[in-house]
Parts: C-alpha cells; sequence; structure tokens
C-alpha cells in the first residue's frame, strides 16, 4: 500500500508479516517502568531548577536555568506523550487497524517522536552556546542575554522542531507504523523515494550537528576556564561557570551515547536507496537508548550541582587523604565579581590593575 497516497492506512501493508516481535507483558512494564521514573525525575529536576533560578533571578546564571528548565520540561512532557501513547499501542494489543482507521494516531505519534526527539538536542547545544559566550563574552553576555532575549531563543528552538515535524504532513506523506507495530516514524522500510530519504537524513543530520555544536562550545568554555583560572589569582566568581560546564558535559556525553545509535541508524537507512539492511531489532535497540535520554537528563541536574559536589569532594578528600581541589573554588559571588575579573583578564593594563588591588584591599 502506497502510503504517499493512501495516508487513511499509512503502514497497515508492513502489519501482515511483521518480522520484529515483542513480548506484551514485559514490554507493557518496562514501558510503565521508563514512563513513571521519567516524570518523577523530570519532575524533580524541575522543581530544584526553579528553585535555582529564583535564587540567581538576577545574575549571570539565570540565562542558564531558564534554558535547562525547558530542557526538562521538554523531557517530561517527552514522557507523558509519548510514554501514554506507547502504553496504550501495547495495551491494545499493538491492533492498528482497530483503533487507526484515519490514521491520526500514528501521525501524532510520529510527529511527537521527532518533536521530543530533536528539540532537548537543539536545547542542549543553545546551552552550549549560551555557556561559551557567557564565558569568553562575559560583558557581552550580561547586556544581551537577558531573559527575554533567552525565552525568544526557546521559542524559536521549539517552533523549528515543530516545522520538523509537521514538515511530513505538510507534505502529504504519512508517518509509518514501524515493523515492531509500537511506534511510529519515517519510513524505514524499502525506502526508495528521495523525499523518504530525506526526511531520515535531515534527522539524523540536525541531531548529529546539534551534538557537534555542543562539543566544540563545550571545549572552547572549558579551555577558556581553565586559561583564566591558571592566568589569574582571582578565584571568586567562576564557582557557578565551573558548574554549569561539569553538567554541559555531563549532558553532552549522555546524549552522544544514548542518541548517537539512533541516529546514525536513520543516517545509514537514509544513505542506503535498496532495501536498508537494519533489522527491526536494532532500530528498535538504538530507540530504547534514545529514551534513556530522556531519563538521564534531570540526573545531571540533580546529582551534578555544587552542594552535591562539594559533599563528593569532601567524601573523596576524606577517603584518599589528598588535596585535590582547592573548596575555594566553590565559593559563589555575584555577576559583580565575575565581569571584575573578566574585564581585569580582557584590559591592556590588567597587571597594573592586578598589582594595585591588594593595596586596594589593605586598606578597605
Amino acid at each position: 500500500m502506497n502510503s504517499s497516497k493512501s495516508p487513511g492506512l499509512a503502514g497497515f501493508g508492513i502489519l501482515k508479516n511483521t518480522t520484529c516481535h515483542t513480548e506484551k507483558k514485559i514490554s507493557v512494564f518496562f514501558s510503565i517502568i521508563f514512563m513513571t521514573v521519567g516524570i518523577l525525575s523530570n519532575s524533580l529536576a524541575i522543581a530544584i531548577l526553579m528553585k535555582a533560578y529564583q535564587r540567581f533571578r538576577q545574575k549571570s546564571k539565570a540565562s542558564f536555568l531558564l534554558l535547562a528548565s525547558g530542557l526538562v520540561i521538554t523531557d517530561l512532557f517527552g514522557h507523558l506523550i509519548n510514554g501514554a501513547i506507547a502504553v496504550f499501542v501495547y495495551a491494545s494489543d499493538k491492533d492498528w487497524i482497530r483503533f487507526n482507521q484515519s490514521n491520526i494516531l500514528c501521525s501524532v505519534f510520529g510527529i511527537c517522536m521527532v518533536f521530543f526527539g530533536l528539540c532537548p538536542l537543539f536545547l542542549g547545544s543553545v546551552m552550549a552556546v549560551e555557556r561559551c559566550i557567557g564565558v569568553t563574552k562575559p560583558i557581552f553576555h550580561s547586556t544581551k542575554m537577558t531573559s527575554k532575549h533567552v525565552k525568544m531563543m526557546l521559542t524559536m528552538v521549539c517552533l523549528f522542531a515543530v516545522l520538523i515535524a509537521l514538515l511530513p504532513i505538510l507534505r502529504f506523506r504519512a508517518y509509518q507504523i514501524q515493523a515492531s507495530r509500537t511506534w511510529c516514524f519515517y519510513k524505514t522500510e524499502h525506502v526508495e523515494d528521495w523525499e523518504d530519504r530525506f526526511y531520515l537524513l535531515l534527522f539524523s543530520c540536525l541531531g548529529l550537528l546539534a551534538l557537534a555544536i555542543s562539543f566544540l562550545c563545550n571545549a572552547v568554555t572549558g579551555i577558556t576556564l581553565l586559561r583564566v583560572k591558571f592566568k589569574s589569582q582571582q578565584r571568586q566568581g567562576r564557582s557557578h561557570h565551573f558548574e554549569m560546564i561539569i553538567q554541559l558535559l555531563a549532558i553532552m556525553c549522555v546524549s552522544c551515547i544514548c542518541w548517537s545509535p539512533f541516529l546514525v541508524t536513520m543516517a545509514r537507512i537514509g544513505i542506503n536507496e535498496n532495501r536498508s539492511k537494519e533489522t527491526c531489532e536494532t532500530i528498535l535497540f538504538a530507540l530504547r537508548m534514545a529514551t534513556w535520554n530522556q531519563i538521564l537528563d534531570p540526573w545531571v541536574y540533580i546529582l551534578l550541582r555544587k552542594a552535591v559536589l562539594k559533599n563528593l569532594y569532601k567524601i573523596t578528600r576524606g577517603c584518599c587523604g589528598i588535596h585535590i581541589i582547592n573548596l575555594h573554588m566553590w565559593e559563589l559571588s555575584s555577576i559583580k565579581n565575575s565581569l571584575k575579573v573578566a574585564a581585569i583578564s580582557e584590559s591592556p593594563v590588567s597587571s597594573k590593575q592586578i598589582n594595585l588591588q591588594p593595596l586596594s584591599t589593605t586598606g578597605q
């Protein structure tokens, strides 16, 4: 059945000869467990981020916390919507012909899969760019990266992800029921049409590009922080930068590990013009790996906070008896001190100012 011409029966042709089977009871059990754990984890992370945002509302960390909250909220709704549809499909014994005659559910499922897949990746890259600007250009960041601008960026990212998700619908290309009969996505079986390959390649390329941007910006941010730390004796006003870069590195690692198999698999299917060599089991495993990203993301903000890291440092120092990190690094100061350090390091007369600073401090 040609899905591009008969969207109302899209994907029903593969239901007769399914080569990928999943155990109903086990699948329903794991789907409910994943959805519950994801909802609880993201809800806890949202509460932590909102509390931190109220505390740092007027400081440079506020824009990062706002973007992080958007990421976690997106993950939360991804668990709620995609998880609820998946549980319904399993509970209905995957009988799509009975409850999907008009293909509405499959279209909604496919749109949500694309949107909640790309949006967190985009937000992760935007967070990396924002932190890179905040570290390398703090004065520009403090004047231009206001809460209003950050909210506009969040809106633009979400709208772009929505556009990508709606693109097949706008082109009258229905989303397809996959061979496992448990989810809907772009056409991955017998991909021969150029437009079907384009959607797969667009999805995978955008996702891989977001990961590459995150890696590049985090590398620049980390190198800049280390250079400033070694060149300047000022240690105040940088602890929140180190905290955020640790969180960003963790998010990047989690996203790369969880999303790379699925993105690479979709790219290989899109590049292969003939029958795809990727099996249903391989695609399903890659999808489950990607699902773990929405579960692990909130734990980055739950565990990798300054208070938790300080306690871990104390435990490590007590066990090893080695002084690894100076605790002064975790002293938090206002944005004024951060901008002062950045201005001193970038000023052509920085050496003179640094020499005069101890005198002024002594005078005080």
